[in-house]
């Protein structure tokens, strides 16, 4: 019987990848990515080698150069990397470590406390990946120097990864330190594209936010950005001294008003593992210790951010000590509003880790030695043992800020947010529940006062929220069935800035407004399930209705913020006046200021016209007929509206926040100084 080609299989098929030969023939394994995200990875693995160096208390600065060519610079004043020839290897240790995988000082724990570092595996890849490989090393009152081209050592005859290279092993000593030059190390590097996606390349976004993350993390240490692409950027520098309480404020929303201080929760702990030693033999419960920074604010939103970082590295997909922190702000805020009489009611359910933390910004960094990650990445820690000591740590503050007695205002404040956010969850919950039960046929029960249009789209579809049912007479009578919904709104509704989530959600006119939109509100909302295109505030052109649009615009900027962040919400402009000439032909012209109407008067009598007198004046919606309400108000092709931004909703909530306020003082400051700009003749009386 003779065996076919397909099932030969001997010892000659096997293959056996030596040294870097792995890292290029699968990159992918060792930095995550073949995309962008991988080319990026390589810049990280060089810088946090610096970071290490300035953790470790041996360096205070790091520049990042991106020339022109392509290549990426990164040069530290640390001790830089040691030069002597390693016993067992016969290498420099250069070499040894730019060339060997899982080769460096981060494994012993003589050479760092504590590091980024994990596999050994960070800068020999970037070394195999990359076309042209340059290290300068100043240490030992020497120069030294060593390139490579895809991991192999050698020489260059010239600059730039196209130069003649010759294999050469060794390191070479170019000259001595001179008087006062710190040590350090340099690395610049070519990476070879060839190893990637085609269109992928370094995102200069990314590694803006990679230094000004790690200056965060590391207060100690400047970072500088160098443009040599851009001439017009120049130079950026990343340097936070307050530390985690700075990226906290850098993290938060301009929008996020603070509800408290910043926690800052520090501690150490220990924790203890199987580990193996340096023969690779495991020890069972190896003790480690950890060290364990984490800064935290509420903020009146309801995004949250939390970060979470292990010795510098970002962990985007969290890990233990996230774990940890969840459990920790979990149980000593329920603890807190258990003790604090009157925040729950009788047979409230507690809050939730969700509610807990809504509107909170976070930033978590530990220190600990040799973490274990779920891959090279670095993307999420696994170290089992820091969940607890995290937990210990950020429990005791939280716990110790609710009963001190200079922050237990403070403190109660946060409490009663959480509380509510508990109670808000639940009636959208309920809302939810009672929709999704809802048939096809029952799900078109809006509100009866609704006026709906005829269109399913929501590209043209256009929801006006008019002011009373006076104007919605005219309006029902002026719009065009096809495209244009009314909702009328009776009175002024709630002031949401100073209401509470759940008295927002039971008022009568902002549920019918949230159930017409059917996108959900808070952190529910979904644009993509809005019913209509553009929303509309048309109020009557006067106090109260400029009133009734501040309150509308604020409802939408706290509880439905996309659809003025899409640029969805406009505000309509009812004119004010309607000048009429006397005569055969008659002209109409509407304006909206009694300056504009008093221009107008002037134009029409220099032309020999005369005027309708008075000239009447629209107290409100309700007065105008139909075809003057479409002409003015409706009628895209002729109407005046105005969008909305963010600008505006911010204008809003600071003037209700002033006039309408709990604070006394301001709004008293605020009308003594302004009773001076009143015009007299121009009050309504």
């Amino acid at each position: 019987m003779t065996a076919s080609a397909e099932t030969l299989y001997g010892a000659d098929d096997l293959t056996h990848l030596e040294g870097l030969e792995a890292v290029r023939k699968r990159p992918g394994m060792y930095i995550g990515s073949t995309a962008s995200r991988g080319i990026n990875h390589l810049f990280a693995e060089v810088v946090d080698n610096s970071t290490d160096e300035g953790v470790a208390g041996h360096a205070t600065r790091v520049v990042v150069t991106l020339h022109a060519d392509g290549s990426v610079q990164v040069d530290d004043d640390g001790r830089g990397i040691p030069t002597g020839v390693h016993a067992k290897s016969g290498l420099s240790g250069v070499e040894l470590v730019l060339t060997r995988l899982h080769a460096g000082g981060k494994f012993g724990g003589s050479g760092y406390k504590t590091s980024g570092g994990l596999h050994g595996v960070g800068a020999s890849a970037v070394n195999a990946l990359s076309h042209r490989f340059d290290v300068t090393v100043k240490r030992d009152g020497k120069v030294h120097e060593m390139s490579f081209a895809h991991g192999i050592p050698g020489v260059f005859d010239g600059p730039g990864p196209k130069a003649k290279f010759t294999r050469q092993s060794g390191l070479r000593v170019v000259r001595k330190l001179k008087r006062g030059e710190s040590t350090g190390t340099s690395i610049r590097y070519w990476y070879d594209s060839r190893y990637f996606e085609a269109g992928a390349g370094l995102d200069v976004d990314e590694v803006r936010s990679k230094l000004r993350h790690t200056a965060f993390l590391v207060p100690g240490v400047t970072y500088v950005l160098r443009h040599a692409v851009d001439s017009e950027i120049g130079e950026e520098t990343f340097h936070f001294p307050n530390g985690l309480a700075d990226m906290v404020d850098f993290l938060t929303p301009a929008s996020d008003k603070p509800v408290s201080g910043i926690l800052i929760a520090t501690g150490e702990g220990t924790y203890r593992e199987n580990a193996a030693d340096e023969n690779g033999v495991m020890r069972s419960k190896v003790e480690r210790k950890a060290e364990v920074e984490v800064a935290l604010r509420w903020g009146t939103g309801y995004e949250r951010t939390v970060e979470s970082f292990t010795n510098t590295i970002r962990n985007v997909h969290g890990g233990t000590h996230r774990k940890g922190f969840d459990r920790a702000v979990l149980k000593a805020v329920q603890d807190a509003i258990s003790k604090t009489r009157g925040l729950l009611k009788p047979k409230e359910d507690p809050p939730t880790l969700e509610d807990v933390l809504e509107g909170m910004t976070a930033v978590i960094h530990v220190r600990i030695p040799e973490p274990q990650f779920t891959s090279q990445t670095k993307d999420e820690l696994s170290t089992a043992g820091i969940t607890k000591v995290i937990q210990t740590v950020v429990e005791s503050h939280i716990k110790a800020w609710t009963e001190n007695r200079r922050t237990k205002t403070e403190a109660k404040t946060v409490l009663q947010k959480v509380v509510d956010a508990g109670r808000v969850r639940l009636a959208q919950k309920q809302q939810k529940d009672a929709a999704r039960r809802k048939t096809a046929l029952e799900g078109a029960a809006m509100p009866p006062k609704l006026v709906d249009c005829r269109t399913t789209g929501v590209s043209r579809s256009e929801l006006f929220l008019v002011e009373g049912d006076s104007a919605l007479g005219s309006a029902r009578m002026a719009r065009v069935s096809e495209y244009q919904a009314l909702l009328p709104l009776r009175g002024k509704i709630l002031n949401v800035q100073k209401a509470s989530l759940g008295d927002t959600l039971k008022n009568a006119e902002i549920a019918s407004i949230v159930q017409v939109l059917g996108a959900g509100s808070g952190r529910t909302f979904d644009t993509s399930t809005l019913r209509y295109g553009r929303v509309i505030l048309m109020a009557d052109a006067d106090v109260d209705g400029s009133h009734i649009r501040t309150l509308l615009i604020t409802l939408f900027a706290k509880y439905m913020r996309p659809v003025i962040e899409e640029g969805r919400l406009y505000a309509a402009m009812p004119p004010l006046h309607k000048v009429v000439t006397k005569g055969r032909n008659p002209e109409t012209r509407f304006t909206f200021s009694q300056r504009e109407m008093e221009e107008t008067v002037a134009e029409f009598e220099k032309a020999g016209k005369q005027i309708v007198t008075p000239v009447p004046r629209f107290k409100g919606l309700g007065e105008m007929d139909a075809d003057e309400l479409w002409d003015t108000t409706m009628n895209p092709a002729t109407r005046s509206v105005r969008r909305i931004t963010m600008d505006d909703a911010e204008a809003a909530e600071q003037a209700l926040e002033l006039l309408m306020g709990e604070k006394v003082e301001p709004r008293r400051n605020w009308l003594v100084e302004s009773a001076a700009r009143v015009d007299r003749n121009a009050i309504d009386a």
